[in-house]
């Protein structure tokens, strides 16, 4: 598990991009790079990172079900994804 510190770090991230997606567009396409600059750091989009939404975990993070990859197979195997199974043949 993450510490809770991080993960409400990164929704505080999440929402300041929020916050300033438009004004972040209308500063690029102005092509106001001082005015981007003046800009919180966290208003950045690449400075979000994904985390499992379950435990938090940074690394091993899994786009399309949203969690980590031992979050994933933990919830496979009690067969909790539908149309995930287990390979065998």
């Amino acid at each position: 598990m993450a510490k809770e510190s991080m993960k409400a770090r990164e929704v505080k991230r999440a929402n300041t991009v929020a916050k300033y997606a438009e004004k972040r567009k209308a500063l690029k396409e102005a092509g106001d790079y001082e005015g981007l600059q003046k800009l919180p750091k966290n208003a950045s989009p690449v400075r979000k990172h994904n985390r499992c939404k379950l435990t938090g975990r940074p690394k091993g993070y899994m786009r399309q079900f949203g969690v980590s990859r031992v979050t994933f197979r933990e919830m496979a195997n009690q067969g909790l994804i539908p149309g995930v199974t287990k390979a065998s043949w």
